[in-house]
């Protein structure tokens, strides 16, 4: 890196200015996305994204344990699709699942009939 003077001083400030703001926009472009505009993967990067393998996500889509699209030959996915496929698969705690089985209990009485 050479040294400046303080005569350069000034321009390499606008070069950096310059600079900055190109990158700036560059970020801003890159997050935004136009409405109702979903990401589209392929199932190379569908696999990235799940860090699984290809021949995995083709079992996974023929058994339909995934959400998938095919058109022709090619199947894709949509991103948020299979972040809420991950999400679905959550396991519910001990207490979650006294609760609700607390809630089913108390919710499920029936008064016997009368004839």
């Amino acid at each position: 890196m050479e040294t400046l003077t303080f005569d350069q001083l000034p321009q390499a400030v606008s070069k950096l200015q310059d600079k900055l703001e190109s990158i700036e926009q560059l970020l801003l472009h890159q997050h935004e996305q136009p409405p109702g505009h979903e990401e589209l993967l392929t199932i190379s990067n569908a696999a990235k994204f799940l860090n699984l393998s290809v021949p995995t996500i083709y079992s996974k889509v023929c058994r339909k344990e995934i959400p998938v699209n095919k058109r022709g030959k090619r199947l894709y996915f949509y991103r948020s699709e299979l972040t809420e496929w991950i999400k679905s698969g959550r396991k519910k705690t001990a207490d979650e699942i006294r609760e609700e089985a607390v809630q089913q209990f108390t919710g499920s009485r029936k008064s016997p009939k009368t004839y």
